[in-house]
Order: structure tokens, then C-alpha cells, then sequence
């Protein structure tokens, strides 16, 4: 696995929406690693709280924010907003992410609006083999627990 880029995604997703987050080159010798995942409210004059999660697969698992036991969650963050300041955020990833394809995010906001994200990659080299393994282990797989 060669490092071949660094990549910085930003913008604003709407409370309870699933947005895309397109990365897929048309190519499957290149994967994407994300190594820092943040968001906030839009505006921290409030006490509004963000909460936000990336996924591989679009499973339509939105009513589950944080599962950390679905395979197809990778990073997780929070913002507590304070009047004209916002704490710390909280952010996991994990650091077995390997994004092939695409990228999909939700996030909740405690008033009901947009947030804001912040995500940072790396771009990899990688073989077909450990690119088709990737996409297998990132998509969703229905297993229920007894």
C-alpha cells in the first residue's frame, strides 16, 4: 500500500439526512483512508449540539447514529455547543477504514438544522485483491444478533 495524496472534504448536511460523499475514481487500485472526522453546529452563539457518523455503505441504518458493532460505520464525532464557544470535540475513527467507493455521512443537530463536517484522508495505492476485500468487508451485511 503506497500513499498517494492527501484530501480534505467539507460542507453542510441537513439534520437526519444521508448525503453522499462521492470518492469512487472509476477505479478499484485506489482506496481512501479517513483519518480525522468533525462536526459542529452551524453556529455556536447557541447551545445547539451536533452528532454525526460516516458510513461505507448507504444501509439506511439512520435511526442507529452511533452502532459501533455495524461494520459499516467507520468514524463518529460530536460538538456540544456553548454560547460563543463550543467544547472540544469528540471524534473516533477507525483505523482499519478503507474506503474504495463512496462515503456517506448523517448527522443530528439538537435545533433541528444543518451541521458542519470536516473530514481528512489519505489516498493509497493499493492491489484489486485488497480493494475487492475492502468493498466486501464495507458493505453491509444484514446480519442480525440473537
Amino acid at each position: 500500500m503506497k500513499k498517494i495524496g492527501e484530501y480534505t472534504c467539507r460542507g453542510v448536511v441537513a439534520h437526519q439526512v444521508t448525503e453522499r460523499i462521492i470518492l469512487f475514481d472509476g477505479r478499484f487500485d485506489t482506496a481512501y483512508r479517513v483519518t480525522k472526522f468533525t462536526v459542529s453546529p452551524q453556529s455556536i452563539t447557541t447551545t445547539d449540539n451536533a452528532a454525526g457518523t460516516l458510513f461505507s455503505d448507504d444501509d439506511g441504518s439512520g435511526s442507529n447514529l452511533w452502532k459501533w458493532d455495524d461494520n459499516v460505520q467507520i468514524a463518529w464525532a460530536a460538538t456540544e455547543g456553548i454560547t460563543d464557544a463550543a467544547t472540544a470535540p469528540f471524534s473516533m475513527v477507525d483505523k482499519d477504514n478503507l474506503v474504495v467507493e463512496d462515503l456517506f455521512i448523517r448527522c443530528s443537530n439538537s435545533a433541528g438544522g444543518e451541521s458542519n463536517y470536516l473530514i481528512e484522508m489519505e489516498k493509497y495505492k493499493i492491489s484489486e485483491w485488497r480493494g475487492a476485500l475492502a468493498m466486501v468487508r464495507s458493505k453491509s451485511q444484514n446480519v442480525t444478533s440473537a
